[in-house]
């Protein structure tokens, strides 16, 4: 087959605007490298140092689920120190999957790390048979090393701690953290917390 590859670099060039910044098309290898320049360029973000409190937030008309808003996690896993704190900020999420099986073994099996997920697939037919279900649990977990906090709205204590994340009140985060008043990237608050923000895991990749 004659096969044509068109890739789209997308950017996060503006505080809450994603804007296309490159498209590339053709036939052969170079097509592919050339557009990873760009995205390497625009969006893997390299942290001079492992952050310890990440704010991140995820716009209501996008994210839904944690099977999508975990970008939140394994999108800047790669940059968090040891018991760091990752605060995501979500007021549209109200379920886990984004259909009712996946959401039925992500509320059963929770996001509970490599070991007990591999362990929980040997064991279990319905694990093995949706192993993209497992996979999502794996990476959707902080493996025990950092600290993740969800803040819903939509979604109750009782459900996100089911699952194994800490749970805070979005009000709460929304008024201690003005997302309006935010950059991407390293913020002084005016009681001398200092935190990294991020208004969408989508556009990037962040490490050390």
């Amino acid at each position: 087959l004659s096969l044509l590859y068109i890739h789209s670099v997308i950017g996060n060039i503006d505080k809450n605007r994603n804007q296309l910044c490159g498209i590339y098309a053709g036939n052969d290898i170079e097509c592919f490298i050339k557009a990873s320049e760009l995205s390497e360029e625009l969006n893997v973000k390299v942290v001079d140092k492992a952050l310890d409190k990440v704010i991140v937030y995820l716009n209501p008309d996008e994210y839904k689920s944690t099977w999508l808003g975990n970008k939140s996690i394994y999108r800047t896993r790669m940059a968090l120190a040891d018991n760091a704190e990752l605060i995501i900020i979500a007021p549209g999420i109200g379920e886990f999957g984004e259909d009712k099986e996946i959401d039925r073994l992500i509320r059963k099996y929770h996001y509970s790390g490599n070991e007990e997920i591999k362990k929980a697939v040997a064991d279990n037919e319905e694990l093995r048979n949706n192993l993209s279900a497992a996979a999502h649990l794996i990476h959707g977990s902080s493996e025990g090393r950092f600290n993740i906090v969800y803040c819903p709205g939509k979604l109750s204590k009782h459900e996100i701690e089911s699952v194994g994340y800490n749970f805070a009140d979005i009000k709460e985060m929304q008024k201690k953290y003005n997302l309006e008043k935010l950059n991407n990237g390293f913020n002084n608050l005016p009681d001398g917390e200092k935190i990294y923000f991020i208004s969408n895991p989508a556009t990037g990749l962040w490490k050390i």
